[in-house]
């Protein structure tokens, strides 16, 4: 048997400190918003030349003062990924774009896709997001509060927020985008994350009635134990489908598919070593699930 209470202080004082960290990046840094919530212009572009790379790409664009400019490969070798922010508001500005990589490279790019989105919808599309995520927050409260004892409520709680706020805090560290696909994967690891707190609890729970003469330090340390092998095969096939994503799924899913890696570690974690640890702190007893029993 694996003795995860052993770590139990080691892992909060680690998650203490990731959280004040996550949300100081978050305060004094902030989100790299990306398109999607702060306006701007994307385009994608195939090269016919292969000498041409990202770096030239971007030197080019930056000497025409588009505001902050944002160049990857997309897809292979020939295709890139461009983001602007157009922060003079130039009408023609494609056509200037186009124009002006004519003449440094030579008649070589096709335009193979142009997307504007202004400040209006960018700001719609922001509000929105919070929203989304908000009220996925407030009804896995409610569930988990109406589900549990308040204690286990409390630890779920405390998890869930845990994941999100270093998982934002890792995307502020690295710089990444924030983007619409970046608010899926939050909502997914908000349901991935409870979940895995649920089924440990839900052991927990059956275990206290069971063995009235063990204390919550050591019963906790059992149920995780029972349900190790569940988590670890969940979490392992869901990482090799996310990495198979990260790794070949192309650039504009490499954002989405990073967020899930990060929320299923921190989920699979938190429900260890975070929601755990709460009901060892709170001294939850047999007592405690009898007195509610009582009350149903």
């Amino acid at each position: 048997m694996i003795k995860f209470n052993k770590f139990y202080n080691q892992f909060n004082i680690l998650s203490s400190l990731l959280i004040v960290a996550s949300l100081i990046l978050l305060t004094f840094k902030g989100l790299n918003f990306g398109i999607d919530f702060k306006g701007g212009t994307l385009i994608e572009l195939r090269s016919s030349d292969l000498k041409i790379n990202v770096s030239s790409l971007r030197d080019n664009l930056n000497q025409m003062d588009l505001g902050d400019v944002s160049v990857k490969k997309f897809g292979n070798n020939r295709d890139y990924l461009i983001k602007f922010e157009n922060k003079d508001k130039k009408e023609n500005i494609i056509k200037d774009i186009k124009s002006n990589l004519d003449k440094s490279f030579g008649n070589n790019f096709d335009f193979r896709r142009v997307e504007n989105v202004g400040p209006k919808v960018s700001s719609e599309l922001l509000r929105s997001g919070i929203i989304a995520i908000s009220v996925s927050l407030a009804v896995m409260l409610i569930y988990i509060w109406i589900r549990f004892e308040w204690q286990f409520s409390f630890g779920a709680i405390l998890a869930l927020f845990h994941d999100v706020i270093v998982t934002l805090g890792l995307f502020s560290l690295l710089n990444l985008e924030i983007n619409l696909s970046i608010i899926a994967a939050v909502l997914t690891i908000v349901g991935y994350s409870m979940n895995d707190t649920v089924v440990i609890f839900d052991r927990v729970r059956e275990n206290l009635k069971k063995y009235s003469d063990i204390k919550i330090f050591d019963l906790t340390n059992i149920s995780i134990n029972e349900t190790l092998s569940r988590t670890l095969i969940t979490s392992i096939t869901t990482l090799l489908a996310l990495l198979s994503i990260f790794f070949f799924g192309g650039e504009i899913l490499k954002g989405f598919s990073l967020a899930m890696i990060f929320g299923v570690i921190f989920g699979t974690y938190s429900s260890i070593y975070i929601a755990n640890s709460v009901l060892v702190r709170l001294k939850v007893s047999q007592k405690t699930i009898l007195k509610e029993d009582e009350k149903i």
